[in-house]
Order: C-alpha cells, then sequence, then structure tokens
C-alpha cells in the first residue's frame, strides 16, 4: 500500500511538472491534461494579448526607462505615461500568464488521483459561482487603476525627473534624476526657506483652525443640550445656517470684509476704537483672519455631530454620578467626552486631515498672499497652496510632485496612527 501511494505521488508529480513545463506556451498545458477547450481558449488569449499589446508594451517600457532620445521628435511626458500604461497592461498579462500555470498543475494534480475533468456544464458553473464575482468588479477596476492609480503613480514618477519651466519637452528631454529633487528642498537656500516655512505653517494652521473649530462646536453642543435652555430647535437652526451657505461664498464675503480699506470690519467696527489692521498685507494678521474664518466655517458641522452623538448618552450613567456626588466636570471628563470621542474620533481625525489640505479657503481669501522676502511661496500659502501655485504658476512640476509626495505621507502616517489608537478603531469586527 505504501509503494502504491508513492508511486500514485511519483506518477502525480511528474504529471504537475509536464504540465507547468508545456504551460510555458500558454494553454498547451490544459491540453496535455485533456482540457481542449480552457487550452485553446488560453492559447488564443495570450496570442490576441501579444499581437495587440506587443508594440505599446514594447515603446512603454522603452520609453519610461529612456524618457527618449531625439529632442523635438521625442515627448518625455508622453512616453512616460505609455511607459506607466504599459506596466499595467503588463501585470495583466502576467496575471493571465501565471494562472495559467496554476491552472495546469491543479488540473494535473487533480488528474493523477482519478479525477474526472469537468463537463462544459460544470465548468461554467463552477465559473458562475467562483468566478463571476471576480468578473463583475473587473470593469470598476479597471476605471480605478486608469482613473486613480495611473494619475497618481505618474505623480510619484515626475518627483524624481528634472520638468520644470527651463527644461520642458518636446523641446528639452526629461531625465531621471533619482532624491535630487527631495535633496534640493532641504539644501538649496530658496527652497529650503520656503519649505520650511510653508510646512510650519500648515501645521500650525491644521492644529489650531481645527481644535478651535472642534472646542467651539463642543461648547455650543454642550449648552443647547442642557436641559435649561428653551427654543432648542431655533438655536440649533441659527448655529448650523453658516453650513448652510456655501463655502466658497463665505470665503469670499469674508475676503471683502477683511480688506484694510473698503472692508466692514476695520472701516465699520475697529475704526470706532481707532484701529486699523493690515489683515491682507500682513501675514501675521493674515493667518489670524483665516483661522478666524476656518473656525467660523466648521464649527457648525461639529455642533451638528456633536449634538446628535449627546442625545446618545444614556441618562442613566448621570444620574448614577449624582448619587456618587459627581460635580458637572467629572461628568464631562469620565463620562460625556469619552463618549463623543469613542463616537466621533474617526470624522475628527478627518477635520484635521481635511484642513491640512484646504486649498479653498487659502486661495480665495488671498491666494495665499502677501509676498514674504526670499521665498517663492505667500505668507498664507499651506503646503497644497503651494504646490498648485508651482504647478500652475511657476511650472516647477518636478519640485510640486516632490512636495506632494512629502504631504501624502504625513497625512497617511497622521491618520493610520491616530485611527490605530481611536478606542472605535479598537473595537471594529469585534462583535
Amino acid at each position: 500500500m505504501a509503494n502504491i501511494d508513492r508511486d500514485a505521488k511519483q506518477k502525480g508529480t511528474k504529471a504537475q511538472n509536464i504540465a507547468t513545463v508545456l504551460s510555458i506556451i500558454p494553454g498547451l498545458g490544459q491540453i496535455y491534461n485533456r482540457r481542449y477547450l480552457k487550452g485553446i481558449i488560453l492559447f488564443v488569449i495570450a496570442v490576441s494579448f501579444l499581437i495587440t499589446f506587443w508594440n505599446f508594451i514594447d515603446i512603454g517600457l522603452w520609453g519610461i526607462f529612456t524618457l527618449g532620445t531625439i529632442p523635438r521628435e521625442h515627448h518625455s511626458i508622453q512616453l512616460l505615461i505609455q511607459g506607466l500604461m504599459a506596466l499595467i497592461v503588463l501585470s495583466f498579462g502576467l496575471a493571465i500568464y501565471a494562472y495559467n500555470f496554476i491552472d495546469a498543475r491543479k488540473d494535473a494534480k487533480a488528474r493523477a488521483i482519478g479525477k474526472p475533468n469537468p463537463t462544459i456544464g460544470q465548468a461554467v458553473r463552477d465559473f458562475y459561482n467562483n468566478g463571476f464575482p471576480y468578473f463583475l468588479i473587473l470593469p470598476g477596476l479597471l476605471m480605478l487603476l486608469f482613473i486613480v492609480v495611473l494619475p497618481l503613480i505618474f505623480m510619484v514618477a515626475l518627483a524624481f525627473t528634472d520638468y520644470n519651466q527651463y527644461n520642458a519637452p518636446p523641446r528639452n528631454l526629461l531625465s531621471w534624476v533619482g532624491v535630487q529633487n527631495f535633496i534640493d528642498l532641504v539644501q538649496i537656500d530658496i527652497w529650503k526657506d520656503t519649505f520650511f516655512s510653508v510646512f510650519t505653517w500648515t501645521i500650525v494652521w491644521t492644529v489650531l483652525a481645527t481644535t478651535f473649530q472642534i472646542v467651539l462646536g463642543l461648547i455650543l453642543a454642550l449648552f443647547v443640550n442642557d436641559k435649561r435652555i428653551k427654543f432648542k430647535r431655533t438655536i440649533r437652526t441659527v448655529l448650523i445656517l453658516p453650513w448652510a451657505v456655501p463655502a466658497f461664498v463665505s470665503i469670499l464675503i469674508f475676503s471683502a470684509l477683511f480688506n484694510p480699506t473698503f472692508g466692514a470690519i476695520n472701516r465699520d467696527i475697529l475704526s470706532q476704537f481707532d484701529i486699523m489692521i493690515p489683515w491682507l498685507s500682513d501675514p501675521f494678521w493674515a493667518k489670524v483672519a483665516l483661522i478666524m474664518i476656518q473656525t467660523w466655517l466648521g464649527f457648525p458641522f461639529i455642533f451638528a455631530l456633536f449634538t446628535g452623538v449627546l442625545q446618545s448618552v444614556p441618562q442613566d450613567m448621570y444620574e448614577a454620578a449624582d448619587v456618587d456626588g459627581g460635580t458637572r466636570w467629572q461628568k464631562f471628563r469620565h463620562i460625556t467626552l469619552p463618549h463623543l470621542l469613542f463616537a466621533t474620533a474617526p470624522l475628527l481625525i478627518m477635520q484635521y486631515a481635511g484642513n491640512f489640505n484646504n486649498f479653498n479657503i487659502i486661495y480665495l481669501f488671498n491666494e495665499g498672499n502677501p509676498a514674504v522676502r526670499g521665498q517663492n511661496a505667500g505668507g498664507t500659502d499651506i503646503l497644497i497652496s503651494w504646490v498648485y501655485k508651482l504647478t500652475f504658476e511657476t511650472n516647477n512640476y518636478n519640485m510640486a510632485a516632490a512636495i506632494t509626495i512629502i504631504m501624502g505621507v504625513i497625512v497617511m502616517a497622521f491618520a493610520f496612527f491616530q485611527f490605530r489608537k481611536t478606542s472605535s478603531f479598537k473595537e471594529e469586527g469585534r462583535y
């Protein structure tokens, strides 16, 4: 019996090896396993793939490595995009090729143990039960790859080239420069000074603006939720009104209100105290104005969020705290705040991530100005608005891409770390 099992195992291994070797030509392994229709289909797919995409992949791979060799005739950006698309198409081809080997070995193993090959009807039913869901998501996956993934990879690739206003195709060819753009960002004076100035302001802006809007929303939600407050519906409606107005409209209105010459804040309010603040021309006061505006724009959402969560806090917990002699602060600290943070922590984290890349308010208020001597960014520019200027105003695409990568890494690291620390993340999937 042991010899029979050993012989069967050796026979199965031999069949698998033969099927694997034959599968170097797609479909032959399946034909060897007497899966003739499947083998013919795989062979036709492989031949069709090579005939259709061979030239595209060949030129694409050449282009992504060289970025062209003849100025004005070869366009480096087009070659780069074609090369990235060629890599995606090639990955699909390799996936089909790998499936060809795996399927041949699986059928050879089944054949060695005497398992009969399935009929066409059984094969169709197996595909419907196991492969049909993947077939349905394939169009969405393709759209995701070419609409989302491809532009992201293209942006990352630009960060390692010398694509700027002085070296742009088709007049010039691009070259791969490795991490030189990142080195220049922290070594060349104008880039270094600008980067660290904008980066520190971005962090300050994110922390202060987001924290103020969360704190204001929390305080107002606690007051409105108090049992002694009357006309709750009216108060809630009024406090949510800033959220109902489109943000860009509010920002443009605030830009006019803070105008130091004809704005109502200086002319009608501060002038009564003989005060005139240069809201738009002084970087410090422009930053103060931006933080106040974002606090106004952001608190209604936080207020509505906390108001809803406060309704779900069990009253039994407050009654138990009253029996134990708990003060208002103790009830807030040990009951209300933990409940709020548990339910809203992911959304609050997204508020910080959103303000980190809040382009609209920076650009619409004063386009990141005023100008700062010795820097190529404005006094209120954050990283995202600086990237916009580098891309559309000065055409420093390589540096803009490098800064974008840094921004993406920071946001992802912050969000991942914070989500892992929140109780809602830890409790996910437990029940």
